[in-house]
């Protein structure tokens, strides 16, 4: 969506960030009569924080790995702050960040867990390593998720990238739609293009760094295609592909994520590169 970030209270004059509170309600009095005074800008983000502190509690307290009550419950607050994440920030393309993903994995890793008919020490270690740091953004290494749990982190990569894949592409049809427009007002006198189109950085509903960033459009789009292909191949393997594979595919979306963002070559490269990683990596799903 596009939103006007910079709201100002109608009622008492209190400026706020809609970007910070997700609200137009006012911080100061609590007044929803409110007015945008700065330009709209493309934003999916809410700043919602992820809490796993009381959930710790109650798994620190059961006598086996995962509580008798308590697992929708987790579940449930995993899957609403999934649910208000976004990537695009204030009309800049975020990154792929560590606390989203870890989010996603603890959430496909209880359901994998649940299923279990005997799990290991490992299996148990897993979880609640994953569980105890979750909400810093910190998940196990590769090579410490156990396999039969490797599909948690397939999975959680497949609803990661994927959701970072729209974003990014929602982001770039909104950055060629600005270089369009920049090439119309080109052709016509500053009034004229006022007229027809608007104040020029209303229109601007996305920033990036550097320059030329209409030539990023292609190359992005083109790599998040050869990006989907793979995570396809993830999905119909119900995600049990080596966790090393899963996490190229993680990197590969991040890069080309920064490459949005810079123009840098090299971002666009390494993203490639990853890719490349990542289609021999889960050339066979047993492999560890």
């Amino acid at each position: 969506m596009k939103v006007r970030g910079e709201r100002e209270c109608q009622s008492c004059g209190t400026r706020w960030s809609y970007y910070e509170t997700g609200s137009v309600a006012c911080p100061s009095c609590g007044d929803l009569r409110s007015v945008g005074v700065d330009a709209r800008t493309a934003h999916t983000d809410a700043p919602v924080a992820l809490d796993l502190a009381a959930h710790r509690e109650r798994f620190g307290d059961a006598p086996d790995t995962l509580p008798r009550s308590g697992v929708d419950e987790l579940q449930s607050d995993l899957r609403e702050y999934c649910r208000k994440r976004g990537f695009i920030d204030g009309g800049r393309l975020a990154s792929l960040d560590e606390t989203y993903l870890a989010a996603r994995e603890l959430l496909e890793a209880v359901d994998c867990f649940e299923r279990l008919r005997d799990p290991t020490d490992a299996d148990r270690e897993y979880l609640l390593d994953l569980l105890a740091r979750a909400d810093e953004g910190v998940r196990p290494a590769a090579d410490a998720v156990p396999s039969a749990l490797r599909e948690a982190r397939g999975m959680a990569t497949v609803r990661a990238v994927e959701a970072y894949r729209s974003d990014a592409l929602d982001f770039l049809d909104e950055l060629e739609a600005r270089a369009d427009r920049s090439d119309v007002e080109a052709d016509r006198d500053d009034a004229e293009a006022d007229e027809e189109n608007g104040d020029a950085d209303d229109a601007r509903t996305v920033t990036v760094d550097g320059g030329r960033p209409e030539a990023r459009v292609g190359p992005a789009r083109d790599t998040f295609e050869r990006l989907r292909d793979r995570v396809a191949r993830v999905d119909a393997l119900g995600g049990d592909v080596p966790p090393a594979t899963a996490d190229a595919l993680v990197e590969a979306a991040d890069a080309v994520g920064a490459y949005v963002r810079t123009g840098d070559e090299s971002a666009l490269a390494t993203a490639n590169e990853r890719i490349d990683d990542a289609s021999a990596g889960d050339s066979d799903p047993g492999s560890p």
